[in-house]
């Protein structure tokens, strides 16, 4: 079994990961509505990849910001812009790859925004929503700057899996199982959720039917 800071380099090392797929979403995304140039798509890259975590640590009244607290975290943003702009063409054509890391991303990004939250001594039910915060408001900025309507916003489950996979860890949190069993547990969760509705084409129904 690996020691508790060999799985916290682990664990650093998929956030960097999964920041700098969030910014290729975002420059992927910019490119197809606007077709901005290269301070445009970078500019678009980085507020999807820190907006989310950004938003959760100003309500929390957190600083400083991860992202200038650790300038890895831009490193890593400017990498996946890179990235995106030199493999443009075969990304365009990865749409259920993109869509694995990013569903990989929120369900990372969800348990680690509800761990930070509970560390700040807030209420759990908070906690939780901060978790979604995390994961989703980067895309939701994303959208709004590209005159897409947001995700969240959609009939997609997207923020919903996000909350179900805060609320399970929570839960287990609670029942005292070891964190990363919780961790594990909670992002698989929200993978399986993510996946199994949008291969079935599944959706919360619609608030108020026409």
């Amino acid at each position: 079994m690996p020691d508790i800071k060999s799985f916290m380099q682990i664990q650093y090392i998929f956030e960097l990961t999964g920041t700098a797929f969030f910014a290729i979403s975002g420059a992927v995304l910019a490119n197809e509505k606007s077709k901005p140039d290269w301070f445009g798509a970078t500019f678009i890259g980085f507020v999807t990849a820190i907006g989310g975590g950004s938003l959760r640590d100003m309500l929390l009244g957190s600083y400083p910001l991860v992202w200038i607290k650790d300038v890895s975290f831009i490193y890593a943003i400017l990498i996946g812009i890179g990235i995106s702009g030199l493999l443009y063409p075969y990304l365009t054509k990865l749409r259920k790859s993109l869509f694995l890391f990013d569903t990989l991303g929120i369900a990372m990004f969800s348990i680690l925004g509800t761990e930070k939250a509970l560390s700040l001594g807030v209420h759990p039910i908070v906690a939780a929503i901060m978790g979604m915060f995390s994961a989703i408001m980067g895309g939701v900025i994303r959208d709004t700057l590209t005159n897409e309507v947001p995700i969240i916003f959609r009939k997609e489950i997207y923020a919903t899996a996000c909350l179900a996979g805060t609320t399970l860890y929570l839960l287990m949190d609670y029942m005292g199982l070891e964190r990363n069993i919780s961790f594990f547990a909670s992002g698989l969760l929200i993978l399986v959720i993510r996946i199994v509705a949008v291969r079935y084409k599944l959706s919360i129904p619609q608030f108020i039917k026409d």
